[in-house]
């Protein structure tokens, strides 16, 4: 693989000149059309002259070590240390957004520090770090630079993990998944105002890439939805997102019910109830679904992994906080031996030797 200069600007995928001389990228439904010098509703994928370049390649807003299941990942190496980097700007506009500092930041001059791709991979093997994820912005936006540091990590096993909202083409998504082991997509509401009021985008091309994931991909899915308080909460609702998540893509996917805090543009309604969490996810299992938790909330039923036969605890979680793992020797339940969809490993694995809180990683050259 050869590598650029990390500071310097990377030439971007996906794109193409229109009839009238402009650029338009084909990274996701938004198909943002630049004239020279300018960049896309993303901040990050600019026009120069007759290219278009990805000028955040190799910089990291910042690298923390956290425990898998601050993704959320429940069944992906449960109780795993995984490195989480991402980079600035985003191709939704979520009035919401959690991480607005990052993801609707237009200096990517001021992003934390250089890291390569090489860098990266070989400081997870010094710390012993097994799963790197994309995260804190949406990295669709930063494919190639993401896929290039998948590349440097599997040439160490080390795994990779889109934490992503979907909102991509099917070409990109084809290539971007194929270097993805793992995946935790947003399905952000399920009614046809929320993604256009809310986030300036539209449900389908994100249902799409669900199914995409599910069926044409080898890549372990886990699905996100942030439950907002009058925006994509009701009870009917609920059920019809889980009855397609049921019926489109099977029992067998996690879903993590998580809750709202007032941040960003919608500071107008206060959080979300752990009650609401609660019936949501009694909802999801009702209309036939597994695994389903709820999250960001102090909620042990909600956060440990149930044996769909039994119905006996496996893993038991409080937040992000695991204190039981029955299924470290495979994914047979101890108890009916019933199978557990997910990947879990085949010897304990713990984050604590990190003291069990996350931390910032400096790159060093």
């Amino acid at each position: 693989m050869n590598t650029p200069i990390a500071a310097q600007p990377y030439p971007a995928r996906w794109w193409h000149l229109t009839e009238d001389g402009k650029i338009q990228c084909d990274l996701c439904p938004r198909e943002c059309k630049l004239n020279d010098g300018q960049k896309g509703l993303c901040f990050v994928r600019e026009r120069q002259g007759s290219a278009l370049i990805l000028n955040t390649w190799g910089k990291s807003s910042g690298l923390c070590v956290d425990p898998v299941e601050k993704k959320p990942l429940n069944h992906y190496h449960p109780g795993s240390p995984i490195l989480s980097l991402g980079t600035a700007g985003c191709n939704l506009a979520c009035k919401f957004c959690q991480n607005w500092d990052i993801s609707k930041s237009r200096d990517t001059d001021k992003l934390g520090q250089i890291a390569t791709p090489e860098q990266i991979a070989l400081s997870c093997k010094k710390l012993s770090v097994p799963l790197v994820a994309y995260t804190y912005n949406d990295p669709v936006i930063f494919a190639e630079y993401a896929m290039d540091i998948a590349q440097a990590c599997h040439q160490h096993d080390i795994k990779s993990v889109a934490v992503t909202a979907g909102y991509i083409h099917p070409q990109p998504r084809q290539e971007f998944f194929q270097y993805m082991d793992a995946a935790n997509i947003d399905l952000k509401g399920f009614n046809k105002d929320f993604y256009p009021k809310l986030c300036a985008a539209e449900l389908q091309p994100v249902l799409d890439c669900l199914s995409y994931v599910k069926h044409h991909t080898k890549c372990w899915l886990e699905i996100t939805t942030l439950l907002i308080p009058d925006a994509n909460d009701s009870v009917p609702e609920i059920k019809a997102m889980c009855l397609w998540i049921y019926q489109e893509l099977g029992d067998d996917v996690p879903l993590h019910f998580t809750a709202f805090h007032p941040d960003y543009k919608l500071r107008d309604r206060g959080a979300t109830p752990v009650a609401t969490l609660q019936l949501a996810r009694q909802i999801a299992i009702d209309q036939g679904l597994k695994y389903v938790y709820t999250g960001n909330v102090h909620d042990r039923q909600g956060g440990t992994t149930f044996c769909p036969e039994c119905k006996k605890p496996l893993i038991v979680r409080d937040w992000h906080n695991l204190s039981q793992n029955l299924l470290r020797s495979g994914n047979q339940c101890p108890h009916c031996h019933c199978v557990i969809s997910g990947h879990f490993p085949t010897r304990p694995v713990d984050w604590q030797p990190f003291g069990g809180r996350r931390f910032a990683l400096k790159i060093t050259t």
